[in-house]
């Protein structure tokens, strides 16, 4: 594995794990009935790179998964982030 998609897999592995706090807090904050992360930032975080954790946080706490929009993103975004993996992996 090149240093490349090291640092991918890391910037990805980082992101995800905060994509996945940032669900886990949305979802407390609904029940309570408080101010919420906004959708934008959600799926803002799965597209930069945090898919993984929108994936896990999404099934893990049951939050958006009714949601067609955060389904379309999610599929893009894995989409397009195993192409970059892909990618720098063969070096194409």
């Amino acid at each position: 594995m090149n240093n490349i998609t090291k640092l991918i897999l890391i910037y990805m592995g980082v992101l995800g794990f905060i994509t996945f706090i940032m669900y886990g807090i949305d979802k407390a904050k609904a029940k309570a009935h408080k101010w919420r992360i906004p959708e934008r930032v959600l799926l803002g975080m799965c597209m930069i790179g945090g898919i993984i954790g929108g994936w896990l946080g999404m099934y893990v706490f049951r939050h958006k998964t009714k949601h067609l929009k955060f389904h379309v993103v999610q599929i893009l975004a894995s989409i397009l982030w195993g192409i970059c993996i892909v990618v720098s992996v063969t070096k194409l």
